[in-house]
């Protein structure tokens, strides 16, 4: 009898241990909205005087410009957009007093011409500057166009439409004007100190100009006109001088950069031009191309500029009194987000310095010396300004847990704080994610490879758990030991968290071809359309997975977006009995089919050579040992990777009728989904899709 009862006993202990074991792991998950519930900020811009700076706030597709005025920095929100209708809010500036905001409101067209229009309205979509008084009230619409550049000045903007620079006072009811007339493309205007001249860049096919606007004369001046590509003009703080790159001519640069350049400075008075640096190697092209301000005049007669001519990307400053370089950031780590003090005597700068998988706030002399750090710990920082009249510094930052939010951090004081924390809301799940795990494993070249590991909360050796490898696009990019500082990525660590709650081992992976671990790292060899090498790291993780106790290594999935999605269906057609199902979102699929659509395909791919081994490297050259189950998600509006490229792929597999395939097409979808509602549809199809196929869940 006493036997029975302390068997009854044990049963009871047993069962409440499981109960309250399957209660603790049922707490450990979140829905996709809770997770997806943050205002992810952007365009945080500083105004040219006082305390006040401006961002705007992405809340589940509600996007509104917030402001926040010192010494309390109080947020609130100054528009009142209030659908998730994936009309984007960017592009922030100042007028010359701060007073009003320049903005735009809108995507930019496709190559037919199309604003994007993810609700399918049957009103259509269009792309407008507008202007919304600071101290508040109903914003009015300048026109069409983008990229306002008010005046330092006077209450009036310049802007782009199709390719030609437009004018208009900053008064509502005022109607924009065409500022000149001139061949090529017209961009990049930049105001003299004085307001009376424009700077600008002649784009022409081949090569381009820095043309010189005078606004009171109302002529045009060129500056040592050449075969040459002159971008990314500057003016010396005393408006007598421009400062420009120039990169040799010819018919296209690609992002991955490899170019000799020099900087060149343009004396207005007498049209004389010097070249007063050159890069001593091949280096140039991405080191200008990637950052948002590439060339600084700063105080006492120095350039401070970008470079990976040392094989990191960093800044360096040139007097150019006697033409010493410095280097402002020495050492084997990336510069990323910089921002120029009013006086122009530093430079603040985000990097990963000594932490290399996250971000760091630094400052540094433009003149050179010994780096402050500014902020460190497990956060990320990013996109630091500073406010003009008490040098507060403000900031974007996030870490493991807290979504992205913008910060300040005053001047003299060493703790940040949150400027609008009510915007991180009560139902989002911060207490139950979990924090990525830095690890590091070696490609069959010897190559080391890092990436985050998410192991769900209680995982442990021989749980037997599927899993699934997570490729970011670009490939210029990098995923970090949290919330990311890019929308895009943001949300693929949302969806990465998800799954992990959902009970799969989640391993993100920096593949090579990627930014922060140098220029060798990213310009890797036969790499993409010239060999594929990088997807040797993707085999590398999936046998690292196997490896690991608590996965199961027959239930390995692969998910991605855009080179992610082209490295998804690379190792579905390569490797399905490594990889076991994949959700490939707008991937490439055909290198030789995008080199024939789009001019060399960004990747300078022609000739009978190139095409060919270009049509090697991509999925559609291995599809007959294709098996594995895949999910395609496409919108038909992608401007970065054209439809046809789902399209082509879809037809060939249905005719070899080996692999199960789904879709979700989003009709007038963009690249990166416009609406929260999308991205949702989107992460639970997937979760989906793994479940039925990873976890055997119909």
């Amino acid at each position: 009898m006493k036997a029975k009862r302390l068997l009854s006993f044990i049963g009871v202990c047993f069962l409440t241990l499981v109960f309250f074991a399957g209660l603790a792991a049922q707490n450990g998950r979140f829905t996709l909205e809770q997770v997806m519930s943050y205002a992810f900020p952007s365009s945080l811009t500083p105004a040219p005087r006082g305390d006040l700076v401006a961002w705007v706030f992405n809340h589940q597709g509600r996007r509104n410009i917030w402001v926040a005025q010192g010494p309390e920095y109080k947020a609130r929100q100054l528009t009142s957009y209030n659908q998730d209708d994936g009309q984007e809010v960017g592009q922030l500036s100042f007028n010359y007093d701060g007073s009003l905001i320049i903005y735009v409101r809108g995507g930019a067209p496709n190559r037919a011409g199309e604003n994007p229009n993810p609700t399918s309205n049957p009103q259509g979509a269009s792309q407008d500057v507008w202007v919304v008084p600071v101290s508040g009230g109903t914003p009015w619409k300048i026109g069409p166009g983008s990229n306002p550049v008010p005046s330092p000045t006077k209450n009036e903007v310049v802007f782009l439409r199709r390719g030609q620079i437009y004018y208009a006072p900053l008064k509502k009811g005022s109607q924009p004007r065409l500022l000149f007339k001139a061949r090529g493309r017209n961009g990049s205007p930049v105001w003299s100190p004085d307001g009376r001249q424009l700077a600008f860049v002649s784009s022409r096919e081949d090569h381009s100009f820095i043309g010189v606007y005078d606004l009171d004369k109302k002529q045009i001046t060129w500056l040592a006109p050449s075969v040459d590509r002159d971008r990314y003009p500057v003016w010396s703080p005393c408006g007598k001088y421009i400062a420009f790159i120039r990169f040799p001519g010819g018919l296209s640069m690609g992002f991955w950069g490899g170019y000799p350049y020099s900087i060149m400075v343009a004396s207005l008075a007498t049209g004389e031009v010097q070249e007063v640096w050159k890069c001593p190697n091949n280096t140039g092209g991405f080191a200008q191309y990637y950052p948002a301000e590439t060339l600084r005049w700063a105080a006492d007669g120095y350039l401070v500029f970008y470079s990976e001519h040392e094989h990191w990307m960093h800044l360096y400053s040139l007097s150019l009194k006697d033409k010493k370089l410095i280097c402002l950031t020495p050492g084997k780590y990336e510069v990323e987000d910089s921002f120029m003090t009013a006086d122009g005597s530093k430079i603040i700068f985000n990097a990963n310095k000594n932490d290399i998988d996250r971000r760091h706030l630094w400052e540094v002399a433009v003149k050179g010396g010994p780096l402050k750090q500014l902020t460190s710990g497990e956060g990320l920082e990013w996109a630091p300004v500073v406010t003009a009249a008490s040098q507060d510094l403000i900031f974007l930052c996030s870490d493991a847990y807290q979504p992205a939010a913008p910060a300040i951090l005053p001047r003299g004081q060493t703790k940040p704080k949150l400027l609008a924390p009510e915007m991180i809301p009560p139902e989002f799940p911060r207490q139950k994610l979990v924090k990525p795990q830095q690890v590091i494993f070696k490609a069959p070249d010897g190559l080391e490879i890092h990436g985050q590991l998410f192991l769900p909360h209680g995982a442990k050796a021989g749980d037997k758990r599927p899993a699934v490898i997570f490729m970011h696009g670009g490939p210029i990019r990098q995923m970090l030991l949290g919330w990311h500082m890019r929308g895009y990525y943001h949300n693929a660590y949302a969806m990465n968290q998800y799954l992990a709650s959902q009970g799969y081992v989640v391993l993100s992976v920096n593949y090579r071809s990627g930014i922060g671990y140098g220029y060798d790292f990213r310009t890797a060899p036969k790499q993409g359309p010239r060999g594929a090498s990088e997807y040797q790291d993707i085999v590398a993780a999936g046998r690292y997975l196997q490896q690991r106790p608590e996965v199961d290594p027959n239930k390995i999935g692969l998910w991605g977006g855009s080179y992610g999605g082209y490295l998804t269906a690379l190792g579905l057609a390569r490797d399905s009995e490594l990889f076991a199902a994949g959700v490939d979102l707008h991937g490439v699929h055909d290198w030789s089919l995008r080199a024939r659509r789009r001019n060399g395909g960004g990747w300078e791919i022609r000739g009978e050579d190139l095409m060919s081994m270009a049509y090697q490297s991509s999925p559609v050259a291995d599809i007959d040992f294709w098996t594995s189950p895949v999910l395609f998600v496409h919108g038909d509006d992608d401007r970065n990777v054209d439809f046809i490229q789902t399209t082509d792929l879809v037809q060939r597999l249905r005719k070899l009728g080996k692999a199960h395939l789904e879709l979700l097409i989003l009709p007038d979808e963009v690249h990166g989904f416009l609406r929260h509602a999308s991205w949702l549809r989107v992460y639970h199809a997937a979760a989906d899709f793994f479940d039925r196929f990873l976890k055997n869940k119909k």
